[in-house]
């Protein structure tokens, strides 16, 4: 379907990932396993979080959320993408592919707004030990959530309501998943609105908490040289090591992704590096908060020890 008439698109075809037909069905059990292991490993530590006292701290809150936030974001393109690659047309509906896009934009940018909360979080449990629990109060951290849901809720809604007036020239996306500038490409009327949106929100709701998050990591470091011990580089690396790895991945790849110059980014790159961070970050993070976690093994220990019981005791005689 071609037309220069938005009312006669109903849907869109998303040409999905460029694979080669005799390799679809590995394809689709990996990504199937990948999925799986992502939704899984992230319940898994909300639940943990959730049924555990020893857990229930500021750090943990925000990585609770992080993880059903992670969940979220991968089940936005993830079912989608199984079903288009078992069916004859990849298609979807044009109400549906806004939708996803205001979702995979919400989730995005929440992820970004979790990962400043939790860089704050280590910077006063390193910086001011002794205020601590004082200074991240609970007022402190639903405050921070809700502010975090405001500002992308308004966010994701500001890019869905301006993508609603582009008129477009074609329907077939090279995606697989209605990503924001992939419709960019494929409008016919006017984008120089949306571009502008993109350039200043992408400032604030993406560069500036990056930056905040560096800030926070070079407060740590400056703190640790005034008084340089084994012990001190030890405790840094041990709680900060987990949340520097995701806030890499993360936004490594949307920043080779979408603040690279868009004339060397091939359809194909674009498609990988988009894979990167809503399928293979957000199936990593578990792994990489829970591996040599102490509190989080004790926690799952402790819940197998409650679920598990043990061999019966033989009568005495």
């Amino acid at each position: 379907m071609t037309t220069r008439n938005q009312t006669t698109i109903s849907e869109f075809l998303l040409l999905g990932l460029p694979i080669q037909q005799e390799h679809q069905h590995l394809f689709y059990a990996l990504f199937l396993t990948m999925y799986l292991v992502t939704v899984l490993g992230n319940l898994l530590i909300v639940v943990l979080i959730r049924l555990d006292t020893h857990l229930h701290t500021p750090m943990y809150w925000f990585l609770s959320n992080l993880s059903f936030s992670d969940l979220c974001f991968s089940s936005v393109t993830m079912p989608k993408l199984l079903q288009n690659m078992q069916s004859p047309v990849p298609a979807i509906p044009y109400s549906g592919c806004l939708t996803q896009m205001y979702f995979f934009l919400y989730f995005g940018d929440l992820e970004s707004f979790l990962l400043l909360a939790m860089a704050y979080d280590r910077y006063v449990a390193i910086c001011f030990p002794l205020h601590y629990t004082s200074i991240m109060s609970p007022k402190l951290c639903v405050g921070m959530m809700a502010l975090s849901w405001v500002l992308t809720t308004f966010h994701a809604m500001l890019h869905t309501l301006l993508a609603t007036r582009l008129t477009f020239c074609n329907n077939i996306i090279p995606h697989f998943f209605c990503d924001l500038s992939a419709l960019l490409k494929l409008a016919c009327s006017d984008t120089h609105i949306n571009e502008l949106v993109i350039f200043i929100m992408g400032g604030l709701i993406f560069v500036t908490p990056f930056l905040l998050i560096l800030l926070s990591y070079a407060r740590i470091v400056s703190s640790i040289l005034r008084v340089p011990s084994t012990r001190s580089i030890h405790r840094v690396f041990s709680t900060c090591g987990s949340h520097l790895s995701v806030v890499s991945l993360f936004y490594g790849t949307c920043s080779a992704l979408y603040l690279g110059p868009s004339a060397n980014n091939s359809t194909m790159k674009e498609t990988v590096m988009a894979m990167m961070y809503t399928v293979v970050t957000p199936m990593l993070n578990p792994f990489i908060y829970s591996l040599r976690n102490r509190d989080m093994n004790g926690a799952l220990r402790r819940l197998l020890n409650l679920r598990i019981p043990g061999p019966p005791t033989p009568d005495k005689k």
